[in-house]
């Protein structure tokens, strides 16, 4: 009956650990950030927490996934956040509404344009600052970032101080910046679609998220409040998104702002650099993100 105890206990063991459930981190899946009578698609304006176990007031890593603004999967993003989690940094991976993207799938036809994706993660940094003590995060110690068009939101949100002002926050309120393999001039973004090898993606992509017109595109783009720039940033990119990354470089060069660190890719493609990043056991570009986080808190 002992042996039959005990074997049982080993086979818990082998289960909890293969589920997680020993893990150095605590999820909290599915958070709504919204309050019921504001919520309008309630399976995406949510988010996913995933905690350290150990300590207190550890910083918090906002991260917005990729998906051209059309199909991001917050639930996507858990093994980065996992991994960052068991090196003391929590992380919230935001979802929120989305734009359609009928050039990707037929069935992808409908949804909102910009700024209701900017507007939801705005929501989601005022309810992750107004639930700090709840959750053991440090509210003085936020980093926000993100993935391909999450890198681009995470951006905006940082230089453009009209969406956190309308939720009652500052831009100011991150640590540092995090745009991995993202766009930032929409402007720029549209016209190379429009003279490459598939020139209805400036319409069926770039417009169905942005609007038609060029102010519409310019009010969008990162690159347009680089005067707003106050906190440091690590801008990382993969090789197919280097022209993007190396304009927002370029032009953060002819500001006085200095507090930037720029890392490339060259070997790794734009999906090859997020596989990196979630699921590789060593990656440099993770353990990048982790230092700059570290010394800037």
């Amino acid at each position: 009956m002992k042996k039959l105890i005990t074997l049982l206990s080993i086979i818990l063991l082998a289960s909890n650990v293969l589920f997680g459930q020993l893990e150095d981190y605590t999820i909290h899946n599915n958070l709504p950030y919204l309050s019921n009578e504001s919520i309008s698609n309630d399976s995406l304006q949510r988010l996913n927490l995933v905690l350290p176990k150990r300590g207190d007031k550890y910083p918090l890593l906002i991260w917005i996934g990729g998906g051209a603004w059309s199909y991001v999967d917050r639930n996507q993003e858990m093994d980065l956040a996992k991994k960052f989690a068991k090196n003391g940094i929590a992380v919230a991976s935001i979802g929120h509404r989305l734009s359609p993207a009928i050039w990707r799938d037929s069935t992808l036809n409908t949804g909102i344009q910009h700024p209701k994706h900017i507007e939801d993660v705005a929501a989601s940094v005022k309810w992750l600052y107004e639930n700090a003590d709840k959750y053991g995060y440090d509210r003085d110690g936020f980093f926000i970032g993100g993935f391909s068009s999450g890198a681009h939101l995470s951006a905006l949100i940082s230089l453009d101080s009209t969406y956190l002002n309308q939720v009652g926050l500052s831009h100011k309120l991150f640590k540092g910046i995090i745009p991995v393999s993202g766009a930032y001039d929409i402007i720029d973004y549209h016209s190379v679609l429009l003279n490459s090898g598939r020139p209805e993606l400036a319409k069926l992509h770039v417009e169905a998220v942005f609007g038609d017109e060029k102010e519409d595109f310019r009010k969008a783009s990162p690159i347009t409040y680089l005067h707003n720039l106050s906190v440091p940033i690590l801008l990382i990119s993969d090789n197919n998104t280097y022209n993007y990354s190396r304009l927002f470089e370029e032009r953060v060069r002819t500001t006085e702002f200095r507090d930037m660190q720029v890392v490339y890719a060259y070997h790794l493609s734009h999906g090859d650099l997020w596989r990196n990043l979630s699921f590789d056991e060593q990656s440099i570009y993770r353990e990048i993100m982790i230092n700059f986080i570290e010394t800037n808190l």
